[in-house]
């Protein structure tokens, strides 16, 4: 009977607990609206990481095409029966083409494949896709045409995937361009591009290139598709570019200057990446930058998508992690120049100097770009001195760009407090903040921006990521419990939307093969790609994102990690529904009771999305790319209210039509 007894308390109390958690109420009221939200709320960071760009968004398929690499036939090999010393040649054109010096000369004896061939190895492989058509064109030069040039995919036995015979025009010892298109007959994850030789003759090579058809918008020499098209399903409100660390250089000879990487892309001059050899768990001495993906084609993948550009420029400082060399100031014009002139190339009339640049490459239409970066992560008095250099000379002559400024590496700290009240001070108009932290520091910083000045400087969340193992380290994984950390801080970021500006995820992409940096949002190998957690947690941010932070109240307090609860509100009234974000970070089931107060009155029927794993330790992977995905489903709305039920470790979008 004692034993009967207490199993029956046990009950009772478990039902009483249940029907508490039940009448636990969040209120939200349209009708007190406490901040407008940026349309560039929700946005991507974009640097040329992890094989981000060459071998990843940059659709080119040839490695070191036009022999630059500091081992000019590195990613080739030269096989053949017939080949003599001196048959192939790198030669240096010098200052007649100071961009592009180095081509491959080649002296052909051959009337097949086993007698002269180069083979490139791609990036990490070339990604074959059966049907698929690849078009295949070089630069050369001869005095008479005599050399045919097969061009070929070739799996790791030889076989061959797809061929066309390239028959070389009459040249007159001139640089010429050719083309042909063939296609691939199987799918292969990683083939190599083969190029054999027939005839009797010596014919000069440069640029040897490959894109594969499916480029984005078909655009010849264009961009991967698959990583476009996932990021315009995001609808993100803002791209930035080119970086990140990319943007400082290791030393200020390799700093990212953008006036080289626009015009004809044979003459753009390619540059060690920064990244090459930054981590010795992952050296990368192959990884270089050819700027095929170049200011020009960032603005026309902002416009593509919908999204707001933000580039970043140097500020006359490299990496203070790596050499920390400074441009002295009275040295500085050419720098704050070329941020003017940025600024005429995106939107100056075709009339304008760098407008009618812009013009001639396709686009006589301005790019209306409304904001800028000086500086990436610098910091320190030195960074401030520049700054204030750039700003006066950029807000003399452009006084409608807002520009953003770097408050350091760190969300903490004698460098973020200098630069945060130095700023602040100066009156800046954004300040970049960056935070790679643990999730408990995400989930425990929900409330970081609650106090912000609403009047001061307007805060950009550039760079965050939790780390789930250290900042940095190379066995940090994209799993739930990052992503829902991220969810709950990011109610933190919307709710002060007033302060808060805008805010980006970073990096963005990461080859599987050949990544440096871990975590990342999207994953891609040679032919797949898949969004991380992490992915779907930005996405169903900056898909509900609304135009109006409102009020939502527990207890009459904001809802920040109480219970393991976290919640932000907004109206949207392009849609006319109400938004509500709630996540459950705790292990335990929760119940909520939803009310919209206030004077609108809702509909009947609303949509439930909830992104859930009970396992924190779940990941996306390439097998199973939506192991972590959203979940959607109809609900009734009653009276102008709803019972939500809150799943484990769970994030929950609910939106609501009014009537």
């Amino acid at each position: 009977m004692l034993k009967k007894c207490f199993f029956t308390a046990i009950a009772t109390f478990s039902l009483l607990n249940v029907m508490a958690q039940k009448n636990i109420t969040i209120a939200v009221n349209p009708d007190k609206i406490t901040a407008k939200i940026q349309p560039e709320m929700w946005g991507v960071f974009f640097e040329d990481i992890n094989m981000g760009a060459d071998g990843g968004i940059y659709a080119e398929l040839i490695k070191n095409r036009s022999f630059e690499f500091y081992k000019p036939l590195m990613g080739w090999t030269i096989q053949g029966s017939k080949i003599q010393e001196g048959d192939l040649q790198v030669l240096n054109k010098g200052e007649k083409d100071a961009n592009n010096p180095r081509y491959l000369r080649v002296i052909s004896r051959g009337t097949n494949k086993a007698d002269l061939n180069i083979t490139n190895e791609g990036f990490k492989g070339i990604g074959v896709k059966k049907g698929l058509s690849y078009d295949f064109s070089v630069f050369y030069r001869e005095s008479s045409p005599a050399v045919k040039l097969h061009a070929e995919l070739i799996d790791s036995t030889g076989k061959v995937l797809g061929s066309a015979v390239l028959i070389p025009e009459k040249s007159d010892g001139q640089w010429k361009k050719q083309s042909v298109t063939f296609t691939a007959n199987q799918t292969v994850n990683k083939a190599k591009f083969n190029l054999w030789f027939e005839g009797a003759g010596q014919i000069d090579l440069d640029q040897i290139s490959l894109f594969p058809g499916d480029t984005w918008k078909n655009r010849k020499g264009g961009l991967r598709g698959d990583m476009v098209q996932i990021l315009a399903d995001m609808k993100p409100g803002f791209i930035r570019f080119p970086g990140g660390c990319i943007v400082e250089g290791h030393d200020l000879s390799t700093r990212y200057q953008w006036k080289k990487t626009i015009g004809p892309v044979e003459n753009r001059k390619l540059i060690v990446n920064r990244w090459n050899s930054e981590f010795a768990h992952r050296p990368a001495p192959d990884y270089y930058q050819t700027f095929g993906l170049g200011f020009y084609e960032y603005f026309q993948l902002s416009e593509d998508i919908g999204a707001e550009p933000l580039p970043i420029l140097n500020c006359g400082m490299s990496c203070q992690f790596n050499t920390a060399e400074l441009v002295p100031l009275d040295e500085l014009d050419p720098y704050i120049q070329d941020a003017l002139d940025l600024i005429e190339f995106a939107n100056g009339d075709v009339n304008t100097p760098w407008g009618k640049v812009r013009a001639e490459m396709g686009h006589p239409a301005p790019f209306h770009l409304k904001m800028l970066g000086i500086g990436n992560e610098n910091w320190g008095p030195q960074y401030l001195e520049r700054l204030d250099l750039f700003t006066k000379a950029v807000k003399s002559k452009y006084p409608e760009i807002k520009l953003i400024n770097s408050s350091g590496t760190d969300p903490d700290g004698a460098r973020f407090d200098l630069l945060n009240t130095s700023l602040r001070k100066m009156k800046a108009d954004i300040i970049d903040e960056h935070y790679y932290r643990s999730p408990q520091w995400f989930l425990a910083n929900a409330k970081r921006y609650d106090n912000y000045d609403r009047n001061g400087s307007k805060v950009f969340a550039g760079e965050y990521a939790a780390q789930s193992d250290g900042i940095a380290k190379p066995t940090n994984k994209n799993n739930w419990e990052c992503a829902i950390a991220e969810a709950a801080f990011m109610t933190g970021l919307e709710r002060n939307a007033a302060v808060v500006h805008m805010a980006s995820y970073a990096p963005l992409f990461a080859h599987a093969d050949g990544w440096q940096w871990t975590p990342d949002m999207i994953w891609v190998d040679n032919l797949a790609i898949y969004g991380t957690p992490n992915y779907y947690v930005q996405k169903l941010y900056s898909l509900n994102k609304g135009t109006d932070v409102i009020d939502i109240l527990s207890d009459q307090k904001v809802i920040a990690g109480e219970d393991g609860i976290y919640a932000s509100a907004v109206l949207d009234q392009k849609t006319n529904e109400v938004v509500i974000k709630v996540i459950n970070a705790s292990s335990s089931a929760k119940s909520r009771n939803i009310v919209i107060n206030g004077s609108k009155k809702t509909a009947s029927g609303g949509k439930l999305i909830q992104l859930q794993n009970e396992n924190l330790s779940a990941v996306n992977t390439f097998a199973n790319a939506v192991n972590v995905s959203p979940k959607e489903k109809e609900i009734t709305i009653k009276n102008n209210q709803t019972l939500l039920e809150l799943r484990p470790y769970s994030f929950s979008v609910l939106r609501v039509p009014l009537k």
